[in-house]
């Protein structure tokens, strides 16, 4: 029986991938999507979370709106210069018109989800945060519900919006703090330090480009990315940062994962937003599984064969 899984996502052109990865996945059902504030604004990434579902031909998955800030200091480190001003690349207008939102809450949405459930589902937070903390604060009496937490987020060799942190992170630390450090579900993290190293060349590009018309236009999103990759890196790629999260929501164990804890943290100095992993044996703190090493070749082809199954 597939596992039930919720994405928590802010489209996004990783994001995208990610989504599409999931639909073309029997291990799982995707149940329902959540959107929140991170990329783009909300009103943005509620729409695009939808578009990608009617390109798949899967409009029926329901689609919530969730936060549209930080839990508690209010912040706006959009990431347009990389996922265009729409967050698709500038490519919204290719894609099909968005169907409904869900017109519960993601935090309503989620709980619901988790509600009904018969065996336990996988959450994979691919954006800030704020969603997947306010859903553990809000229903404690459903954490036995959800089987794991898979996280992209993090960087424990630096960061990519400022040197220390990671963006999905650095946009809500306190959120990251709080699904971190808690321990009635187990997380699994992936962190910059992985998926820096899982990057879509260019003959992984032609292959999706040539897959069909859904891919093409995948293809064409991912253009705009690969163009400010190349002028941030000198590296003509693409990393598929939250696709990697959700291939090992998919497959779990796909990454090789260490158990430590992790701090996140959450002062207004330059270090806001970092993950600190205490790498000491029998550190104290909840371990979370951090995933720092993998197949990259086997995860870059699995991630290929799954998006370009919808042509």
């Amino acid at each position: 029986m597939p596992t039930p899984l919720v994405i928590d996502t802010d489209p996004g052109v990783d994001d995208a991938v990610a989504l599409l990865l999931a639909l073309q996945s029997p291990e799982v059902e995707l149940v329902a999507v959540t959107a929140s504030f991170g990329n783009i604004g909300l009103d943005g990434t509620f729409a695009n979370a939808r578009r990608v579902l009617a390109l798949a031909g899967r409009p029926d998955v329901p689609v919530a709106a969730g936060a549209a800030r930080p839990l508690i200091h209010r912040g706006e480190a959009w990431a347009s210069e990389w996922h265009g001003a729409d967050g698709l690349g500038g490519r919204t207008a290719h894609f099909p018109a968005p169907g409904a939102g869900d017109p519960r809450s993601a935090l309503a949405l989620t709980a619901d989800v988790l509600a009904a459930a018969t065996e336990p589902v996988t959450i994979a937070s691919i954006g800030p945060l704020t969603d997947t903390a306010l859903l553990l604060a809000a229903h404690p009496e459903l954490a036995g519900r959800i089987g794991r937490i898979v996280v992209m987020g993090g960087g424990f060799s630096g960061g990519n919006v400022t040197g220390a942190a990671e963006f999905n992170v650095h946009a809500d630390p306190e959120a990251a703090q709080r699904v971190l450090t808690q321990s009635d579900v187990p997380v699994t993290l992936v962190p910059l330090d992985l998926t820096m190293r899982c990057l879509a060349d260019d003959a992984w590009l032609a292959a999706l480009d040539a897959a069909g018309p859904r891919s093409r236009l995948l293809g064409t999103v991912l253009a705009s990315y690969r163009t400010a990759f190349r002028a941030r890196h000198d590296i003509d790629a693409v990393a598929v940062h939250d696709a990697v999260a959700v291939l090992e929501a998919v497959l779990p164990g796909t990454l090789r994962t260490t158990p430590m804890p992790v701090t996140v943290a959450c002062d207004f100095g330059p270090t806001r937003g970092a993950t600190v992993a205490d790498r000491r044996r029998g550190a104290a703190g909840t371990p979370v599984a951090v995933a720092l090493d993998a197949d990259v070749d086997t995860v870059l082809a699995e991630i290929l064969r799954r998006v370009t199954r919808m042509g």
